[in-house]
């Protein structure tokens, strides 16, 4: 059974996207030095990306090329989906989905992007783990790493230790 991760940037004030909708505070922290948790390594033992409409429409319309040619990808719209950027699957049932992701057992499954897919997870008791670096950036405005939706939960803390430049890497098991 796969099991379901998550692996997100948060600043210290607890937001992932700044208030005009980028990622520039985050991408001056593109050469800290992750070691073993570096993102590279990571996506290695990942099979599966699961990600939000919003997070797939901020990728799509990056210059970048499509970073996702060696895993499976399911994007959760209602929404269709004209000329995609790269080879994907679209969902719009989570619960359905979840099932779907349970049942595969050949790795991993990444929570890409925005809190608001990985707080539909969680409420399901669907995400197992999580890593959130604490980037030393404090944005003012923006959207947060989970949205409030009043769920109540006790994650329990695997791990916590600095890394570069004065980040966090936090550890927990939901």
């Amino acid at each position: 059974m796969a099991k379901i991760l998550g692996y997100i940037a948060a600043s210290l004030d607890g937001l992932i996207v700044s208030g005009d909708g980028s990622l520039d505070w985050l991408y001056k922290y593109d050469d800290m030095d992750l070691g073993e948790h570096d993102y590279r390594r990571f996506l290695k033992r990942i099979r599966t990306v699961v990600m939000g409409r919003g997070t797939y429409d901020f990728i799509a319309n990056e210059p970048s090329p499509w970073a996702y040619g060696d895993q499976r990808v399911f994007v959760v719209t209602s929404r269709p989906m004209d000329n995609p950027k790269g080879p994907l699957e679209t969902r719009n049932d989570v619960d359905a989905l979840i099932s779907e992701l349970r049942a595969f057992d050949d790795g991993d499954v990444w929570m890409l992007g925005g809190g608001q897919l990985q707080m539909s997870f969680m409420q399901r008791g669907a995400l197992d783990e999580i890593e959130i670096y604490v980037i030393p950036e404090i944005l003012g405005s923006g959207l947060p790493l989970f949205p409030l939706t009043g769920l109540r939960a006790s994650p329990t803390l695997i791990s916590a230790m600095p890394i570069d430049k004065g980040c966090v890497r936090l550890h927990y098991r939901l």
